[in-house]
């Protein structure tokens, strides 16, 4: 019996002694439960980028294009015109052919051909049509140009640089556009010219202010010529100046020049001149010449003669 009770014992205590062990182990697992749980990644945060949708860029207005209508009376071929002629494929057939007064063209194979009043892109057009007419050429292609324009012209007269007679087209057909085909005008050339134009069978004069035309801005006076129009640049208004002056001569005379300017413009006096010894040389209404002393601040005008006169001391 005391055996038995032994035994019992020892299980007694050895079950205790694993209650208390697991007892043991679940309470230090309460301490520290974190260090049960393996840590989990946090989720990073992303931010959406999101992008407009793309819209189609808006197509720009379209403005309406207005095509300038050529006078076809300055794009005619006339008499005397000189025609550049070719014939693709067919060079044997460039021709270089003068308008006769007639108003014929010459052309191999087909011979006369009328060309007066038609556009070059007309003139090609006929020529195209006779060759294929007469079986000469299969499909002509005929490109027609203006080598040299004698039929329409404006004659270009006066003070400017390069004087003589200048084609009109659609294009070149302003008043400013012959003076600059002319060079402009020249340093003895005025500010006015004069228009000379066929209206009806009768003459008609037309005088512009270059100077003012542009001051104002008003180009209604930049007017569109015709053929067979003149244009005559005038002279300037002048004044003279010589006697005890460096460079003795005419000059322009500018808007309100005085004695003392004009002078200036003849280099000033010599070192014998004098201010006290200047005289003006006047012609008046009637043609009659007058000697008029004056003074540095005295106004000129047109064709005064200055005259400076030597110092007596």
């Amino acid at each position: 019996m005391n055996i038995l009770n032994r035994n019992r014992s020892s299980r007694s205590l050895a079950a205790a002694f694993g209650v208390a062990t697991l007892l043991a182990a679940a309470a230090a697992s309460a301490a520290s439960p974190l260090s049960m749980i393996q840590p989990q990644p946090q989720p990073t945060a992303r931010l959406a980028v999101v992008s407009p949708s793309a819209q189609p860029a808006a197509k720009p207005a379209e403005l309406p294009v207005t095509q300038a209508t050529a006078d076809p009376v300055l794009e005619a071929v006339g008499a005397g015109d000189m025609l550049h002629i070719t014939v693709f494929r067919n060079p044997e057939l460039t021709t270089d052919a003068k308008v006769t007064d007639q108003g014929t063209i010459l052309f191999p194979l087909i011979g006369d051909v009328k060309v007066t009043g038609l556009s070059p892109q007309q003139v090609g057009a006929r020529i195209s049509e006779m060759l294929r007419q007469g079986k000469y050429v299969v499909n002509p292609e005929v490109a027609v140009s203006m080598a040299q324009v004698n039929s329409r012209q404006v004659s270009v007269l006066g003070n400017v640089n390069k004087p003589g007679r200048y084609p009109i087209d659609g294009v070149n057909n302003k008043l400013t556009d012959f003076l600059a085909a002319a060079g402009g005008v020249a340093g003895t050339g005025s500010d006015s010219v004069t228009i000379v134009s066929n209206s009806n069978g009768q003459s008609v004069k037309t005088d512009v202010d270059l100077t003012g035309m542009f001051r104002e801005g008003n180009l209604t006076k930049n007017v569109v010529l015709q053929p067979g129009d003149t244009i005559f640049v005038h002279r300037a208004p002048m004044v003279y100046v010589y006697g005890e002056v460096q460079k003795a001569g005419a000059y322009r005379l500018e808007p309100h020049m005085t004695v003392m300017q004009a002078i200036a413009m003849g280099g000033g006096l010599t070192v014998r001149g004098t201010e006290r010894g200047v005289r003006i040389h006047r012609r008046d209404a009637s043609g009659n010449v007058k000697k008029l002393d004056a003074s540095l601040t005295d106004p000129v005008q047109s064709d005064d003669v200055v005259f400076v006169r030597e110092s007596l001391f």
